[in-house]
């Protein structure tokens, strides 16, 4: 146009609408076109590389260049990796409750071991946190949540049921199986925070010194050998070792002190203030008895009793199971 009609720059420019700058601009040869092309051939070979270990595989190859330019060429060529963000559990911090008596709360969790074979092993703990008695410790290559289920049904057979069972997020505490069943036990289910295992402390602890007293200690050859180790140890454990959160005391010594306890506050609050004579009836119907005798003969305890591991020795209760612990 300018050449035809004889317009100036600026007559040119403002007729097309353009900016002088516009018409003047002269493109820049690209210096990247060389480690562009380069860079799309790594890049095509590794598809998962990030661009600093492509950046470090140009430079092996005789190619120097900034970080920052393989960035800037690396996100031209949008040749950024995907990376998928792993889902999380999101769980709120359990409630932490003041621990007082027996069956108040159970921690139970798995430890994993092997076999002289290679084969693996899981075993199921179950810690009584206030008493820290350890009813069961189940041994097997294998343990679902109905197997855990079953192992829980028979500790409540032995000491009474819990009020609450705390424990972390693995599939067998997850599992449907597991959630219903404790609903229908009527047992408060707590799972910890993912990645907090304190959250869960007492059956840790006990898992630590499982595994350096037990566990490092013994070379299992057989799935026998192991159950029949791992139930000697725990039965140490509850009659034999001193625990130092419990004044030296052994699990059962600490749980059979506590029975004795509530047993007793139970039997003062319903004997009247002056014992009958010998000959005389009480309120309760018995004949010049002490206060040890109170109770009724056939009836239930004021406390009840919590078997503890093997079977011998009980610790109180609240839910009146039986009286064996007046024993």
């Amino acid at each position: 146009m300018m050449g035809e009609y004889q317009y100036s720059e600026r007559q040119a420019c403002k007729l097309m609408a353009i900016d002088r700058s516009t018409y003047r601009y002269q493109p820049r040869p690209d210096h990247n076109a060389e480690l562009r092309s380069k860079l799309l051939a790594l890049a095509r070979q590794k598809p998962r590389y990030g661009y600093r270990r492509l950046a470090a595989l140009l430079e092996r190859g005789g190619s120097k260049a900034s970080p920052q330019r393989v960035y800037r060429i690396y996100s031209e060529a949008h040749l950024a990796v995907r990376r998928l963000k792993r889902k999380r559990l999101v769980r709120p911090a359990p409630e932490e409750a003041l621990l007082s008596r027996a069956n108040q709360e159970w921690a139970i969790d798995f430890v994993s071991d092997g076999l002289a074979t290679g084969r693996g092993l899981r075993m199921l703990t179950v810690v009584d946190s206030f008493t820290r008695e350890c009813p069961a410790i189940e041994v097997d290559t294998g343990l679902s949540s109905q197997r855990v289920t079953r192992v829980l049904d028979w500790v409540m057979g032995q000491r009474g049921k819990p009020e609450v069972i705390r424990c972390d997020n693995g599939p067998e505490f997850t599992s449907r199986h597991f959630l219903v069943w404790c609903e229908e036990q009527g047992i408060t289910l707590r799972h910890i925070q993912p990645g907090k295992p304190m959250q869960n402390g007492y059956v840790e602890s006990f898992n630590g010194r499982f595994r350096d007293e037990c566990l490092n200690h013994h070379w299992f050859r057989t799935l026998a050998d192991a159950k029949e180790k791992v139930e000697r140890w725990r039965t140490e454990y509850n009659y034999e070792r001193p625990h130092s959160s419990l004044d030296y005391r052994t699990p059962e010594e600490f749980a059979k002190t506590l029975s004795e306890l509530t047993n007793g506050m139970g039997f003062k609050a319903s004997i009247p203030p002056e014992p009958p004579v010998g000959g005389e009836q009480s309120q309760n119907g018995t004949r010049g008895q002490g206060f040890a005798d109170a109770a009724p003969k056939g009836g239930a305890p004021l406390t009840a009793p919590c078997r503890s591991a093997s079977g011998e020795g009980t610790t109180g209760g609240s839910d009146g199971m039986g009286n064996e612990g007046l024993q």
